[in-house]
């Protein structure tokens, strides 16, 4: 008995909302197959509810030593007088019932009693009497006065009336029978709550001026039914242990979501609206998250297309997958932070830097520069970037952004890490494009109002990010690979990558604006493959759909503003495929670049490009007996002065990038064609050249 004479109670559970205070879900205690709620602490406990709740159930509380020797003589005599019965259970012995429950035998009674007098010898009464509070059932899995007014009447206990005390107070001695949300339970709690006005008024408690008004509104009391969970199960999920972990007030314990309900809803919907257009192309799933960029709140976070989709109780925001190219900004960032890389840096994308790894259309684009290189998503010049920078290196610095939690070894992920073999997930994705559009600087999350906020660390530099977030936020430097005016552009300033992973099994968008962060994923449960849904076709629409509606603007609308350069440095136009300064070159593009760049060199004699084989106008035949992988013509190419690389063009589209003092083979197609070469970003072309195969 001596254990048992200590209090006890199941932790407070919370009520969660949303920002605006919007109900998200209570998060109970699960016992024996149900739902528990409430045990909020009552200490001390408001004296109009400790009146209303001692008027009948334990009249002489504040006398007797936690066991009431009169009426339990009382209910003797009843029992053996055959005169009906009458409970002898005081306030301290039911706190004993319900810290340590048993079956109702005359044994269990004295133990009851004897740990009451032990509770009330310890606590004291007002101790006691707080411990009932917080304890005792009040009907629909609530447990506690505290928890019991928010959940019937919305209002903190101490906002109660006196006819809504009374109804709670009747409850707790036939929880099941007096249930309030049933019109059968409401009417009894109804009279017995009338007794226990009756009962106040009776010792003055309640003046008797009052009494009429009070049992007038009591008896027209009806309850609103319980607000109920909205569809949003995976962020509830995630929220239910930091919301316990955060409680601010044991007495009250109200958390608010950083989650805008509303958002979520509307976000959802067009979630759905987009991926019923996908279904034929495979895509079963999608994931949303919306960040504010101050303060990194969350304000929607919706992990699959719900119930009855594929998957659809898993929470794919988590769901570790292929990130596609989406890392890639991660390595220019770390390259030009550690010095690796200039803005102003040729890179080449072109077949013998490739290392086994082709571009997703299947062409080389030449030299590029960064900006160009990263917004183009080019594989090859990432893995060569990759390269120089260091498997291990690079492999230990994407953990350290939070992108992946892998041990290694580097090596296992090899150059492919640079385009999709690095598995990562929409949230660390989201946090990863968040610590970009801040300059760098890493934080977690903020799932929580009003939790405190941890300090970020700076895990970029600022001159890099700033860098990385002008190249992705640039719609020309996007040319060709992604045509203007798509998805990809906005009428305001956003940056943005795309990711595809192999076979079209994920689709990714990765966007910042000036205020929010948005990731979207889309793709299949079983990680099938899907039909041509890349990131900019499914994941980017999408995006493009929900940043639109968070500025509540059209394609059509203009809004000013621009991401902010990085310090220090200074706006020139440099030569596309160069990085030279000036103005002498066709192919131009602004990139900022650090003040003490030397002046442009002088202009270089124009290239004069031409093609040597075959010749106009010739017609050929393939070769009927050799495999058609070996039907390919022979093209040659001359340019003076020499330069490193042309582009092949047939019938106007690029086929592939060559050294023009080497052969390029074209696998030959029945029909006229005109070949021409180029120079990579350049005007500067050869004549036409007109060939027939047969």
């Amino acid at each position: 008995m001596a254990r048992q004479a200590h209090f006890s109670a199941p932790a407070p559970t919370p009520i969660l909302y949303d920002r605006d205070g919007a109900f998200l879900a209570q998060l109970g205690h699960a016992e024996a197959g149900r739902t528990e709620y409430g045990y909020w602490v009552a200490d001390p406990p408001p004296p109009r509810v400790g009146a209303a709740t001692l008027a009948l159930e334990d009249k002489r509380f504040w006398q007797h030593p936690g066991v009431d020797a009169a009426a339990v003589a009382r209910a003797v005599w009843q029992h053996a007088s055959g005169r009906g019965r009458s409970g002898a259970s005081t306030i301290a012995m039911q706190v004993a019932r319900l810290q340590n429950p048993r079956p109702r035998t005359l044994w269990a009674k004295a133990v009851e009693a004897g740990t009451a007098v032990a509770l009330t010898w310890r606590y004291g009464h007002e101790g006691v009497l707080a411990q009932y509070l917080r304890l005792a059932p009040y009907g629909n899995g609530s447990h506690g006065i505290g928890h019991a007014a928010r959940f019937y009447f919305d209002k903190p206990v101490a906002d109660l009336s006196w006819p809504e005390i009374a109804l709670l107070a009747a409850i707790p001695q036939a929880p099941g029978r007096m249930n309030p949300l049933h019109p059968a339970g409401l009417a009894a709690a109804i009279r017995r709550g009338q007794r226990i006005l009756e009962a106040l008024a009776a010792d003055g408690t309640i003046p008797q001026a009052d009494l009429p008004a009070a049992r007038a509104q009591l008896a027209g009391t009806r309850l609103a039914p319980p607000p109920r969970r909205p569809d949003a199960l995976p962020a509830i999920l995630r929220l239910d242990k930091m919301a316990r972990a955060a409680l601010p007030d044991p007495a009250n314990p109200l958390v608010r979501a950083t989650l805008d309900l509303h958002l979520q809803a509307s976000v959802e919907k067009m979630l759905r609206a987009h991926l019923a257009q996908w279904r034929d192309a495979g895509a079963q799933q999608s994931a949303v998250m919306v960040v504010r960029r101050d303060g990194r709140e969350v304000l929607s976070d919706i992990g699959s297309a719900g119930e009855g989709s594929p998957g659809g109780a898993i929470d794919f925001s988590r769901a570790a997958r292929s990130p596609g190219s989406t890392l890639k900004p991660f390595l220019y960032a770390l390259a030009l932070d550690r010095g690796v890389l200039r803005p102003d840096e040729v890179m080449q994308d072109r077949p013998d830097g490739a290392a086994g790894i082709g571009n997703a259309d299947g062409f080389f684009l030449g030299p590029l520069l960064p900006r160009r290189a990263l917004a183009n998503s080019r594989n090859v010049p990432a893995a060569a970037l990759l390269r120089r920078i260091g498997l291990h290196t690079a492999f230990d610095a994407l953990r350290a952004y939070g992108l992946h939690d892998n041990q290694g070894p580097a090596e296992r992920f090899g150059l492919s890490m640079a385009i999709g073999s690095l598995p990562s997930s929409l949230e660390r994705l989201v946090r990863g494009y968040a610590m970009l559009a801040d300059g760098g600087r890493a934080s977690d999350l903020v799932w929580l109002r009003g939790a405190p906020a941890k300090p970020g660390q700076r895990l970029i530099g600022e001159d890099a990010a700033r860098l990385v977030g002008l190249f992705l936020a640039d719609p020309m430097a996007r040319l060709p690979s992604f045509p203007r005016y798509g998805d990809s552009e906005y009428p305001f300033a956003v940056a943005l990558k795309t990711g595809t992973s192999q076979g079209y099994r994920d689709a990714w968008t990765l966007a910042w604006s000036r205020d929010y962060v948005v990731g979207v994923w889309v793709g299949r449960a079983d990680a099938g493959p899907m039909q041509g849904l890349s990131g900019a076709r499914a994941a980017g629409s999408l995006a493009n759909a929900i940043l639109l509606t968070l500025y509540g603007v059209t394609r059509s609308d203009l809004t000013a503003g621009d991401f902010a350069p990085p310090a220090g440095r200074v706006a020139r136009e440099v030569c596309a495929d160069t990085g030279a300064l000036g103005t002498t070159c066709p192919d131009r593009l602004t990139e900022w670049v650090a003040p003490q760049r030397p002046p442009a060199p002088a202009a270089a004699d124009p290239v004069r490009l031409s093609i040597t084989a075959p010749e106009p106008n010739s017609r050929i035949w393939r070769n009927p007996e050799v495999p058609e992988a070996v039907n390919r013509l022979v093209l040659k190419a001359e340019s003076d002065p020499p330069v490193p690389q042309v582009v092949w063009l047939v019938d106007g589209a690029p086929v592939g990038t060559a050294d023009p003092a080497k052969p390029f083979l074209w696998p030959m197609t029945p029909g006229a064609h005109r070949f021409q070469i180029r120079l990579p970003f350049a005007a500067t072309a050869s004549a036409s050249v007109r060939v027939v195969v047969e």
